[in-house]
């Protein structure tokens, strides 16, 4: 039954009837899971089919990260940590525990072996978030094959972080000062095997998927970022790159074992349409799996060799029992998946719980971009549009 009280129902919302041309609709999109990559609210106003704007509409998925943050010690958020970008929680872990040892002065103080096995995991965890990505990614153009084709390669992944932590997807592994344990006897090993049979999976999907004549037509000169616009919103990650800028927080800053590890910083070239369209941010996804192959296998070189195992290493080594920084004002940023992660702290010198605690998710402020890319287009392509943004509505939510 017809009710003309729907659109007061809805609110809130940005538009109102009266603001629409002759012709306009408002249509909500949302929430609902997959369609908008979790639970979030697109208020679009269309002309037809065409895209007049875009707003997202947050708040359906709160943890009260920060809130969380301001109540406990610094080492007992790390849980929460994992829950903002729960598929990518081992970077998350990284960036959170530089910034309290920063803080703490004891940076310089940490073991190589754990410096080397931290990169490891964060990126092994970005290979796993990158396959979220893709798989889905491929779904939303029509694609289906593909997406349980990175399950399965993921599931390897989640496999070997289990077995290293005892956490399928939020390990609180990374700790300040250390980790939780040293990796299991094996775990080198099992792990070049997986990078071995890797990399022929990523050739095939790049294939199959990427050279794919339909995918092509679908991505290419679809929601084109110029680069301007990209540094003006503050655009990070891969989607900064697609757009054609060698940004990368593990080469800009140079933290952990990255400044001693050979890899590249793939970017958009426009190959099959528009510097910084849609297809140029799925191949930067792509070509940065084999560079974090690449990162793996180096790390493995070293854990197994001037870094390897010993009877005397312990990784709790520098883990202070009471963490209680200096007054000051902090923050600290990683490279993530999707784009640059950080955290600002502010320590009152008293206590061992920060006073202030701001979490920066990428998620969060790439998706802001939304309604600039999707305006002109289709509502077909704003789905292709919102999928290439790669979010997590964990570190989306405020």
């Amino acid at each position: 039954m017809f009710d003309n009280q729907n659109l007061q129902k809805s609110e809130p919302q940005k538009f109102k009837p009266e603001d629409l041309k002759s012709e306009e609709m408002i249509v909500n999109i949302g929430p609902q899971h997959p369609s908008t990559h979790g639970v979030l609210r697109l208020e679009v106003i269309t002309s037809g089919e065409e895209i007049v704007d875009v707003v997202p509409h947050l708040g359906y998925l709160h943890r009260c990260f920060e809130k969380h943050a301001e109540s406990l010690p610094y080492n007992q958020t790390l849980p929460f940590v994992d829950r903002m970008d729960y598929l990518a929680a081992m970077n998350s872990e990284h960036a959170f525990v530089m910034g309290v040892e920063r803080m703490l002065g004891i940076e310089g103080s940490i073991d190589k072996r754990v410096e080397y096995i931290r990169v490891l995991v964060a990126e092994l965890n970005r290979l796993a978030s990158h396959f979220i990505a893709l798989g889905t990614y491929a779904m939303d153009i029509g694609a289906i094959t593909p997406f349980p084709w990175m399950l399965r390669d993921r599931e390897h992944i989640l496999r070997l972080l289990e077995w290293a932590s005892g956490a399928r997807m939020l390990y609180n592994y990374i700790w300040v000062g250390g980790l939780f344990y040293d990796l299991p006897v094996g775990f080198e090993e099992r792990c070049l095997e997986f990078c071995q049979y890797i990399k022929p999976k990523l050739k095939e999907f790049d294939e199959v998927v990427l050279q794919n004549k339909i995918f092509v037509d679908r991505t290419a000169n679809v929601g084109v970022l110029p680069l301007d616009l990209a540094i003006n919103y503050g655009i990070t990650g891969p989607m900064l790159r697609g757009s054609g800028l060698k940004f990368d927080l593990r080469k800009v800053d140079a933290y952990s074992a990255y400044p001693e590890i050979d890899f590249d910083v793939p970017i958009g070239k426009g190959e099959m349409g528009s510097l910084g369209d849609c297809w140029d941010r799925t191949s930067v996804r792509m070509l940065e799996c084999y560079e974090s192959v690449r990162i793996i296998e180096q790390c493995l070189t070293q854990l197994t060799g001037d870094h390897k195992r010993t009877r005397d290493f312990d990784p709790r080594a520098t883990v202070p029992k009471k963490i209680r920084p200096k007054a000051q004002d902090f923050y600290i940023r990683a490279e993530n998946p999707k784009g640059e992660t950080g955290f600002f702290f502010k320590a009152d010198g008293r206590s061992d719980i920060p006073f202030r605690c701001k979490a920066r998710g990428a998620s969060f402020v790439n998706l802001s971009i939304l309604g600039e890319l999707s305006k002109g287009g289709l509502i077909a392509d704003m789905v292709a549009i919102l999928g290439s943004i790669d979010i997590v509505l964990g570190e989306v939510d405020r």
